[in-house]
């Protein structure tokens, strides 16, 4: 159980809900539902509807209460986002898609989930749907493949030195928590990375911008545009909310809209990060 467990604050709501617009109805998914915080706010507008989606199985438990109360207006799959295609939507218009990507301040405070290098509890990171942990990949990768994940995934300068480190250390002792952080500590500094940013800022440009192409030949067809960015810069927390919930300092909205009854696209973005999901391969191994 999470000691002291830290009140939940939906990051940049307001904002959310005044680009989403709940208030004209429709049917939303929410594809991090966490606790749940945005689908409530959504559900407070009549003639909304929301399909939930999280790999965390201890968001069921607060799905079932909301399941309780708006028995015909949400429905919560446990799945990865990364499913979304196989919910099997009919007839569905859906009017916005919410993810809030990365882990929740409860989350990472829970002991159980072995997210901070702040716990003691085990060094686990599982979320519901995979069946092996960060012990597992931690004491089982060998060296390279350690490396690929501190320097892709983590956007760690050190991911080499931090790589060698573990394997020479784990030869004598199995590596736990409390082991790990020492281990990052002499090799490097830890810092907060913006991946996930990196991938959606792409994928949102390349789907809603016209490829640059020469002035001396101004007459050549481009393809539609999906989207259109409304605003290239991510919107950041106000003053106020930083006051009120200091770790949504590090918080950033981007959105896009959709340009209605078009689905004629292409995109680049599976071959850009290759490499993102060549190392998620890797848990084949454990």
């Amino acid at each position: 159980m999470v000691s002291d467990a830290p009140k939940h604050y939906p990051v940049l709501l307001n904002e959310i809900i005044s680009i989403i617009t709940p208030q004209h109805g429709g049917t939303f998914i929410d594809c991090t539902f966490g606790q749940g915080g945005y689908t409530k706010k959504i559900l407070s507008y009549k003639d909304t509807q929301v399909i939930a989606i999280d790999r965390d199985i201890e968001s069921k438990k607060i799905a079932d209460k909301i399941s309780e109360k708006f028995p015909n207006r949400f429905i919560f799959k446990h799945k990865k986002f990364s499913q979304l295609d196989n919910l099997k939507l009919k007839n569905e218009k859906i009017r916005g898609i919410l993810l809030d990507l990365g882990y929740s301040f409860t989350q990472i405070k829970d002991p159980k989930k072995g997210l901070s290098f702040n716990s003691v509890g085990d060094l686990n990171m599982q979320m519901g749907l995979n069946n092996f942990s960060a012990s597992d990949a931690i004491n089982n990768l060998d060296v390279n493949e350690l490396e690929k994940i501190f320097n892709f995934f983590g956007e760690e300068l050190e991911a080499k030195r931090i790589a060698f480190n573990i394997v020479k250390e784990r030869k004598t002792k199995k590596i736990d928590t409390k082991k790990l952080v020492e281990l990052v500590e002499k090799s490097a500094v830890v810092t907060f990375h913006s991946l996930e940013d990196k991938i959606v800022n792409y994928f949102f440009k390349s789907l809603s911008e016209k490829k640059s192409i020469s002035r001396y030949m101004p007459n050549i067809n481009q393809p539609e545009t999906l989207f259109s960015m409304v605003e290239k810069k991510p919107i950041t927390p106000s003053a106020k909310e930083l006051r009120e919930n200091t770790p949504s300092r590090s918080a950033k909205l981007r959105y896009v809209i959709k340009k209605n009854d078009f689905y004629n696209f292409e995109t680049d973005i599976v071959k850009k990060f290759k490499t993102l999901l060549d190392i998620e391969n890797f848990s084949e191994k454990l």
